[in-house]
């Protein structure tokens, strides 16, 4: 879905858990999320932190959608 939708010019960031997977699968700019049972959160942190967490993620990903790339980019937190 990632390559469909950037082939219209959308650009399209994959927040994942397993980046291998994501790069398997052609996704263009990646960022890591946290664990498979909660990409973008950590319930054994107070709710402060675990929002702390969470924008710190959604922060890369909206930054990483105004980087030009012209191959696969990994963005780490």
């Amino acid at each position: 879905m990632v390559k469909a939708i950037e082939r219209t010019g959308i650009p399209v960031v994959h927040i994942c858990t397993v980046v291998p997977i994501s790069q398997t699968v052609g996704a263009n700019r990646i960022v890591p999320a946290v664990a498979i049972p909660y990409p973008l959160g950590n319930p054994l942190v107070d709710a402060v932190e675990e929002k702390k967490l969470r924008r710190a993620i959604v922060d890369k990903a909206l930054e990483a959608l105004t980087i030009e790339i012209d191959s696969q980019t990994v963005f780490e937190r």
